[in-house]
């Protein structure tokens, strides 16, 4: 894959992560700053490590199924492992000024 696939594939990768919401929180888990790593592989394997607004989340199986049937509609993506990590414990200075308007948080 060339540097200017790369890009793209990456770009419609963060496009369909804003795509994907805690069903109790009307923010994406990317504005949310859930997202802490997107790694793609020159062979189209994707591996995201993500984490939850808590660890104990009970929609948790839905955001990681949901996010992955959809990077796994990208084309170029093929294989797409996530992730649930808790380190760095995530807390609300991670989200995207918008997503703390959002929210009420500023």
């Amino acid at each position: 894959m060339t540097p200017k696939e790369r890009l793209k594939i990456e770009e419609r990768i963060i496009t369909m992560l804003k795509t994907v919401f805690d069903p109790e929180i009307p923010v994406d888990i990317y504005s949310l700053g859930l997202i802490y790593k997107i790694d793609l592989a020159d062979n189209g394997d994707l591996t995201v490590d993500m984490t939850l607004t808590a660890p104990s989340c009970p929609a948790a199986d839905f955001i990681v199924e949901d996010a992955r049937i959809k990077l796994e509609s990208i084309e170029g993506v093929n294989n797409v492992t996530i992730n649930i990590v808790f380190e760095p414990e995530w807390t609300k200075d991670m989200m995207s000024e918008e997503a703390k308007l959002d929210l009420g948080f500023l």
